[in-house]
């Protein structure tokens, strides 16, 4: 979204430049969970700014994006971009609009994720979903312009052109027919077919661990890493993804619909493929476990400021499954 006088789109929050500099939440003697509820905090105000267009746009349109992509959540996402920026030496300054534009591709996934030709569901974090809000017409095109935003956001706030453009080429990597979008086809394809380890293990290296490597990497670009550097928050990302997608299967069958926001087992009655029904839940739970620790051996060699990247990762594998 551009204005009629082709002025970028840039965060059009109230903070001010000294909190948008604050690092709230980086305190490493604050508990994790703690953390990611000030950092949440903090992200939404910019991410508010960036959802303020300054072209005109149909405001049912602009009510349905802003109703999912605002929605209350952890930002995991984009807490890695900032953090895996920080990693590297790099100013959080530089990652907002990174992280706002990880966090559009994320909002389009769930939007239609939740329409009925796909998972179907009536509730995303405690509240209607965007097609039972909104209708199905609009909740597709509420998708449709977030992912298209993410990468407006990308091109019109990242001065360096290059890097602009290296940037584009990592999100739509982690997002399109090789990343989450495919992962998702094959999610899709693979409820008619019996429960396979190499398919299930398939889906998640690209339905969820696709952007959450792109999240890393796109961080670590934001803050001028190095290519060794980059490579390594990427693999640290791929595996936390996986390590958080064996946990989601695990809490669709042990949790409960008033704990997690969204309907549970569901999976199993739709025959999607998991881990669990591949292999069972301990098995699963270790499943987890190794993943997490391939992740940990990642961070090895960054320094000193990995050490909210571990803890995020042992919040990840500790939820209550």
């Amino acid at each position: 979204m551009t204005s009629k006088d082709n002025n970028p789109v840039g965060c059009k929050c109230s903070c001010t430049s000294a909190s948008a500099s604050a690092d709230q939440g980086d305190s490493v003697d604050e508990p994790i969970r703690d953390r990611l509820k000030a950092f949440a905090a903090q992200f939404d105000q910019h991410f508010q700014g960036y959802l303020n267009p300054t072209a005109d746009v149909p405001p049912r349109l602009l009510e349905a994006i802003r109703y999912s992509a605002l929605a209350p959540g952890k930002r995991i996402r984009p807490y890695l971009v900032v953090r895996c920026c920080k990693a590297v030496g790099g100013q959080r300054g530089d990652a907002w609009p990174v992280a706002a534009a990880v966090e559009c591709v994320h909002a389009f996934s769930l939007i239609h994720d939740d329409l009925p030709a796909m998972d179907d569901d009536a509730l995303r974090r405690g509240r209607p979903t965007c097609h039972k809000e909104f209708g199905e017409a609009i909740a597709i095109l509420a998708g449709d312009a977030l992912v298209a935003l993410a990468f407006e956001l990308l091109t019109a706030n990242v001065k360096d052109r290059e890097l602009a453009s290296q940037m584009a080429l990592e999100l739509s990597r982690g997002a399109g027919w090789a990343g989450m979008i495919g992962g998702q086809a094959a999610d899709v394809l693979g409820e008619s077919q019996p429960p396979s380890l190499e398919l299930v293990k398939y889906i998640h290296e690209r339905k969820t661990a696709g952007l959450f490597q792109a999240a890393c990497r796109l961080g670590a670009l934001a803050g001028h890493g190095t290519p060794e550097q980059v490579d390594s928050l990427g693999r640290f990302g791929l595996c936390l993804g996986q390590a958080f997608q064996i946990v989601d299967d695990l809490l669709d069958l042990t949790s409960t619909t008033e704990v997690m926001g969204k309907e549970v087992g569901k999976d199993a009655g739709a025959n999607k493929q998991s881990i669990p029904t591949c292999v069972g839940i301990e098995r699963s739970r270790t499943m987890a476990t190794e993943m997490a620790n391939e992740a940990t051996k990642q961070l090895a060699g960054l320094g000193e400021n990995v050490a909210d990247l571990s803890d995020l990762l042992q919040y990840v594998i500790s939820r209550n499954y």
